[in-house]
C-alpha cells in the first residue's frame, strides 16, 4: 500500500516536519543533516512497565513489601492490541499502580506466554533496567524489605563516597521482585536530588526518581534520546571505587551516568559500564511477554514522525505504526512499541 504525503491511516501515517531540536553544550553535535530531521517530542514519562508472571503475586508484593497503591486493572485483546505489542494472539492483564506522582505498569501476558527472565542477568548486561524509588531513611526502609526476605541485588546499602562531587552523600540499594527484575531505593543527602524528595514527612517511600538503563555507547544513546524523543541533558557523572562495585554487585565497576528527563518525570538515566566491557547484549529476539521486557511509556506530542524515523533507521519498530488503541482501555488514543539502539523497549503514546 503506498501512502502519499498529507494522508493517514488507521497503523500509520507519513511524517512532516518535525519539531526543533534541543541542544543541550557538552555532548557531541551530530551532523547538520540529522539534526534538522523529524523529531518526535516527548512530554512526559506517563509510566514505567514491566512483564510479570502471576499478575496477583507481582500486586501482592508491590502493594504489601512496597506501598504502591493500585489504580486500575483491565484485560486487553484484540488486533489493536497484537499490533501494540508485536505479538500474535496477545491477551493480557494489566494493572496500573501509583506511588507519590509516578505510575509504573505490571502486564501478565495469558497468550503467548514468554520465557521466564534469565537467572544469571548482571547489572553490567544491556538487558538491565530498575526504577529508583526514593526513601525518607534508607536504614528504616533496608530494614523492612530485609524483614520481607527480598533478594538481594547489592552486597548491602552503599553510601557513595564523598570525593564524588555528583553523587556523594547518595545511599542506595538494590533488591529485586519476585520475578527477579531489579528495583533501588535511593536517598538524597541534603542538596541532591530533586527537591520534591526533601520535605518533612512521615512516609518512608516517596516516589520514583527514575529508571536507569544500560546502554553500550552513550553518545550513540544521547542522540536517540536527545535528537530523535527530544529529551532535555539534566547530569552528568562518573561512578566508581568499592561502595559503586557493592551497589552494582559488579567487581570493578565504573559508570558513566547520563541523566535525560522530559517535562513530567521521573527521568531515564543511561549506565555506559567504562568497565568491565563484559556485559552482555540483550537478546536479539526480546519480546513483550518476556519477563525480561521493560517498556518506558512517553507521551509524545504526535505520532507522525515514526515512519519516516523508522525509514532512516533513527527508530526501530516493534508495532508496525502508530495503532489506534482508543478501544483497548489503556488510557491513551494511539501508541506504538519501539526500541531503542540497546533493545530497550520505549512505548510512545498520544493522549
Amino acid at each position: 500500500m503506498i501512502v502519499r504525503r498529507g494522508e493517514s491511516r488507521r497503523l500509520g501515517r507519513v511524517v512532516g516536519p518535525g519539531a526543533a531540536l534541543l541542544v543541550v553544550l557538552g555532548l557531541p553535535a551530530l551532523p547538520a543533516t540529522a539534526r534538522s530531521a523529524p523529531s518526535l517530542v516527548a512530554t512526559a514519562v506517563d509510566a514505567v512497565g514491566f512483564t510479570v508472571s502471576d499478575l496477583d503475586q507481582a500486586l501482592a508484593f508491590y502493594t504489601s513489601v512496597l506501598p504502591f497503591t493500585k489504580v486500575s486493572t483491565a484485560e486487553v485483546a484484540g488486533r489493536p492490541y497484537e499490533l501494540l505489542t508485536g505479538l500474535f494472539g496477545a491477551r493480557s492483564r494489566v494493572a496500573r499502580l501509583r506511588l507519590g506522582s509516578e505510575t509504573i505498569e505490571l502486564t501478565e501476558f495469558l497468550s503467548p506466554r514468554g520465557r521466564p527472565m534469565p537467572p544469571d542477568v548482571r547489572a553490567n548486561d544491556r538487558i538491565f533496567q530498575h526504577i529508583a524509588i526514593v526513601v525518607s531513611d534508607v536504614t528504616r526502609a533496608y530494614e523492612l524489605l530485609r524483614s520481607h526476605r527480598v533478594e538481594y541485588g547489592s552486597s548491602g546499602p552503599q553510601r557513595l563516597p564523598d570525593w564524588n562531587p555528583s553523587a556523594g552523600g547518595i545511599t542506595a540499594f538494590y533488591f529485586r521482585d519476585p520475578d527477579h527484575h531489579f528495583l533501588e531505593i535511593i536517598s538524597f543527602p541534603p542538596g541532591k536530588g530533586s527537591p520534591r524528595w526533601h520535605p518533612a514527612t512521615k512516609d518512608l517511600f516517596l516516589g520514583i526518581d527514575h529508571t536507569a538503563i544500560v546502554v553500550d555507547n552513550t553518545d550513540v544513546s544521547v542522540g536517540f534520546y536527545r535528537d530523535t524523543l527530544g529529551l532535555k541533558l539534566a547530569g552528568e557523572s562518573e561512578n566508581y571505587d568499592v561502595e559503586q562495585e557493592h551497589l552494582n554487585n559488579v567487581f570493578g565497576a565504573r559508570v558513566r551516568i547520563t541523566k535525560l528527563s522530559a517535562p513530567k518525570e521521573p527521568s531515564i538515566e543511561l549506565l555506559e559500564y567504562l568497565a568491565p566491557r563484559d556485559g552482555r547484549p540483550a537478546p536479539a529476539d526480546l519480546r513483550a511477554n518476556d519477563i525480561a521486557h521493560w517498556q518506558t511509556t512517553l507521551v509524545v506530542e504526535k505520532l507522525d514522525p515514526l515512519i519516516g524515523l523508522a525509514r532512516e533507521h533513527r527508530v526501530a519498530l516493534v508495532s508496525p505504526g502508530p495503532v489506534d488503541a482508543a478501544s483497548l482501555s489503556l488510557g491513551f488514543r494511539s501508541g506504538a512499541l519501539i526500541r531503542d539502539p540497546d533493545g530497550h523497549g520505549m512505548r510512545l503514546i498520544e493522549k
